[in-house]
Formats: C-alpha cells, structure tokens, sequence
C-alpha cells in the first residue's frame, strides 16, 4: 500500500492550476495517489448545452456497506492581481510553517488530508475492516455547479453506490481546526427587477415616466421586512440588495428601465417557493410596470444530530481536544445536494483566507486534520 504524505500531496494538488473548468491534472494526482491504496476510480465528465464539459472522480475501497464518503472539489477559484502574491500562486510554497498557493485552504489540503487518513485507517485495520470507504470529488464546486456533484450523485445513484455518510472538506474551521463544523446551511434564492419607465426630458417629466421613482419604495419595501428571528440552529434569514443600476450617463435624462438584483439568504422558517411568492407580490404592489425573474441556488437543510455528528465531534476532541461548534452559517457548497442521498457534515481547515490573495494553511494543520479524518473513520465504522 502507498505512502501518502498530506504535505506532498497537497503541493503536487496546489501545483495543477484547475481554475473552474479547468482540471489541469488535480485528479490524475488524486487519482494515482487512491489506486496506490487499492481504490477503484470512475472519471466522470459530464456537459450540458451551454456549459463547459467537467470531469468528475467516484473512487471506492470495498464493496460492502456501509459506504463513508469523503467529499470535495479539487476546481478553485481565480488568484484575482498575481502581482499582489507574494509567491507564485500555483508554486505551492511552503515557508514559516505556512504553505501558500490557491486552493490551499479552499480545499486540497483537506483532499490531501482525506486520503492520508484513509491510509492510515487502512493500514491499521487491514482485513479487519468491515465496509467501504469513497471519495465524490468534483472539478465544479466554485462555478455553476451544473456537470459535478449533482449529476455524479445521479450516476452514483444509478449504479447502485449507495452512500451512508459523507464528509465534505470545506474550510470550516474559524481560528483553529476543529473549531466549527457544518451540520447545515441556509437556502439562497435571488432576485432580478427590471421596473419599466418611459425615457424623457428631465424638464418636461410629464413627458416621461421615471422607473426608478418605483424602483426604490419596492426595494424599500423587500428590505423593511423583518424576515425572523432565526431558530436554534440558524441565524436570521436577510434580504441583500446587491445592485442597483440604471446605465444612464446623462443628467438631463430620465431613463426608460431601472434595474435592481437582490438575495435572500433563509433558514428553515421559509422555503424558496413562498419567498418568492412574496417578492412577486411586493413588485406587483409598488414597481408597476416590470419584469422579474428568481434564481434559486439552494433550500436550507439541517443534518440531524446523530451517529456522523457523534462520530465528527469525538474525532476533534480526541485530536485537537476541543468540541466543535455546529454551525449552519456561512454560504453554499456541495452539501446542499448530498443532503437528499445521506446525512452529510463539513469539516476542513482554517478558511480565513479562502479565495484571497495569499491563500494558505499551516503546515501542521495538515497533520490534525488527517488525524480527525483518521478519527471520524473508526469513530464511524465502530
């Protein structure tokens, strides 16, 4: 059986620069890494008309239940100004305990972690294991999420790779690893206003018909609204506008359309079908003449406290002797579409500086979170 060092394989993920869409060779490193352990691996592409064509990775050790899934994505984001790093953001630098490079903390560290932790498990327990062990890695976690996670579940669905658990990797931890987990997160819904006017002379306004009169008290209106108070395991639901724009240059003008996009972020009080309802009859009161149309990124969900929970808080305080927070704050990720095939929680490294420049981890971290891997493992299969 392989060797797997987290560090080395962190850098080897970091040095493949897969910005969504792009692979550029991550899951060939995962992937040779998990059949040195004696994984079986599917490659998983996946296209749908107007999107870019994504590869995806199903790896199995053992074909009995129960099946623990590790989950995760190896695409990351854009480095934003390169010249603002202070290293190469694909060069995978380690220096005074740190290693920097994107995607450090958002999340192939925390891959890297998961398969070290499985070899570890592995090696110990030898024949005496008694289930199966999988990796559900996706290479569009940080763009439109359309050909990865979703559409790998409905082919896992398809072949009978049932899974009964699964942890996903993302940068939970708020000042230390282990600090927090996620046992749930919000649902997401957004909103695009255009109000209709008709354009015209500033100074014959009786000649025209200014939308953004109408836009503001119905943008006033969706804000005003105290949505809830929150419940025991979220916080309160709240409604953002995140742009207001008329695209007029001109101060004698009144424009024919102003536009407004706003998100609504809300917990379990709420489901996405009714706040939308709601917004619908909110414009219809106070916009006028107008379009709308909704985007819906996610319903909340709440993983149940139980056997993945148990298991995830003794891991963390037998490695890290601390008990974690289970928290649904935050944003999206891929568990919001695991949720509906198994109870699903995330725990990973330290996310403060996900997506920034100088993305990183310390070194050490890597070697407690493959030690609460390692945990989560026997905690589960015990």
């Amino acid at each position: 059986m392989a060797q797997i060092d987290a560090l080395a394989l962190s850098r080897e993920l970091i040095r493949r620069p897969s910005v969504t869409p792009e692979d550029a060779g991550a899951l060939d490193v995962l992937q040779q890494a998990l059949e040195g352990l004696g994984f079986k691996c599917w490659r998983l592409p996946f296209e749908q008309k107007g999107t870019p064509t994504i590869d995806n990775l199903y790896a199995r050790f053992g074909d009995l239940g129960p099946n623990f899934c590790f989950a995760g994505h190896t695409d990351v984001v854009p480095v934003g100004d390169r010249a603002a790093w202070t290293v190469d953001p694909f060069e995978a630098v380690v220096d005074q305990g740190w290693l920097i490079g994107r995607g450090a903390a958002d999340m192939k560290a925390a891959i890297a972690c998961f398969a070290a932790a499985a070899e570890q498990f592995l090696g110990a327990r030898g024949d005496k294991f008694r289930g199966s062990i999988s990796f559900l890695i996706t290479g569009d976690e940080e763009g439109p999420a359309i050909n990865g996670t979703v559409k790998a579940l409905q082919w896992m669905a398809e072949q009978k790779q049932k899974i009964d658990a699964c942890l996903v990797g993302e940068p939970t931890a708020t000042q230390k690893v282990g600090d927090m987990a996620k046992i749930g997160r919000r649902g997401s819904v957004t909103g695009r206003l255009s109000v209709m006017g008709a354009q015209g002379h500033i100074a014959y306004p009786h000649l025209a018909d200014n939308p953004i009169r109408r836009l503001v008290p119905a943008l006033d209106a969706l804000q005003r609204r105290k949505l809830d108070d929150g419940t025991r395991d979220f916080q309160p639901s709240n409604l953002e506008v995140t742009t207001v724009d008329v695209g007029n240059r001109a101060t004698n003008v009144i424009p024919a359309k102003a536009n407004a996009t706003f998100n609504i972020r809300y917990n379990s009080l709420h489901t996405g079908a009714a706040l939308e309802s709601w917004m619908r009859q909110v414009c219809a009161e106070h916009a006028g003449a107008h379009e709308i149309e909704f985007e819906h990124g996610a319903e909340p969900f709440l993983t149940a406290r139980g056997a993945l929970s148990e298991a995830i808080v003794a891991a963390v305080k037998g490695a890290a002797g601390i008990e974690p927070e289970l928290s649904t704050t935050g944003g999206t990720s891929d568990a919001r579409f695991i949720k509906s095939y198994c109870p699903v929680i995330e725990l990973g490294m330290v996310g403060q500086t996900m997506h920034k420049v100088d993305e990183k981890v310390r070194v050490d971290d890597l070697g407690l979170l493959t030690d609460i891997y390692r945990r989560v493992l026997e905690n589960w299969f015990e």
